[in-house]
């Protein structure tokens, strides 16, 4: 009996157009593999849009706030039909940044220092001596993101802008030099190591989604012991919050530190996009995209 799968994709957040784009793909992939699809743009009104549709299962390539937050995942709780990636708490949980750091270090996961902020008064002045990063503590895809290089005058004055339209609270976070790398969690196995290496000034918005926008190296050119370690952390960063489903769990690399390995953050909710790197990470072990999406679907529960 062909299952019904409702496809929430686009939604409220700041990534909506990603989320288009990740939904598409895997609507797509859904029903190449046989599936009832119907996609469902999410409003407030989700709970009468999942009764309309009457779905078997969910399927949230939602991203962002009202997506990975726990706010969409309460909702399909109530609703009752098996969902896929995390649950309420591990999705919030994992969005809010500097409380999720403050989890992954009980579990020995090295993190930058940090605190929040009120973002008038990180526009007023510098909140560390740079370099350091400032950041929306909940948002995801680098929107919001700010790096104050070293011997910066001033800090950036854009957060005091009427229009700024992403969180007032900001994580202020000192600044790790070196490599950026990143490890997907697929259920109980850590896919592979991915070293990202932007054409862009950090590895922002457009270089995590523009064509050329960055190079992805798999499997990173990095000491064994180094990439061991950090499919580790990322699986122990995958258990330890809870998560279920595909996750993916981003890191700085600096080999000349005496901690050389520094967990950044854990996403719930990986981009599902044509340059996404938990799908390479998993066409890198075989696993086709149309596969990934079909384990997905089957790997749905409720509760999560």
């Amino acid at each position: 009996m062909t299952q019904r799968i409702a496809v929430l994709l686009g939604g409220l957040s700041a990534e909506r157009e990603v989320s288009l784009v990740s939904g598409k793909a895997c609507a797509d992939a859904l029903r190449r593999k046989g599936w009832d699809v119907v996609e469902i743009d999410p409003t407030r009104q989700l709970g009468q849009q999942l009764t309309e549709a009457s779905p078997d299962v969910v399927f949230n390539a939602l991203h962002g706030e009202w997506g990975e937050d726990g706010k969409v995942q309460g909702i399909l709780e109530h609703y009752g039909a098996p969902y896929t990636h995390s649950g309420v708490l591990a999705s919030a949980l994992a969005m809010d940044k500097q409380r999720a750091k403050a989890v992954l270090e009980v579990f020995g996961a090295t993190c930058p220092e940090g605190k929040l902020v009120d973002r008038f008064e990180a526009a007023k002045e510098h909140v560390y001596e740079p370099p350091y990063v400032l950041k929306p503590n909940a948002q995801g895809s680098s929107v919001g993101v700010f790096i104050v290089p070293e011997g910066s005058n001033r800090p950036p004055v854009e957060l005091a802008a009427k229009d700024w339209s992403f969180s007032d609270v900001m994580l202020a976070e000192k600044f790790i030099p070196g490599r950026e790398l990143t490890v997907a969690v697929m259920g109980d196995k850590a896919l592979g190591v991915t070293e990202i290496i932007p054409q862009t000034r950090f590895y922002d918005y457009e270089a995590k989604y523009a064509a050329g926008g960055s190079v992805h190296e798999i499997p990173a050119r990095i000491p064994a012991a180094i990439a061991d370690e950090a499919k580790r952390l990322a699986l122990i960063a995958h258990e330890a919050m809870g998560c279920r489903g595909l996750t993916r769990s981003d890191f700085r690399y600096n080999e000349r530190d005496t901690n050389p390995l520094w967990l950044l953050e854990i996403n719930t909710q990986p981009g599902m996009t044509p340059t996404s790197l938990a799908p390479e990470q998993a066409a890198w072990n075989g696993i086709e995209f149309d596969d990934l999406v079909q384990w997905m679907a089957e790997d749905a529960t409720c509760p999560r």
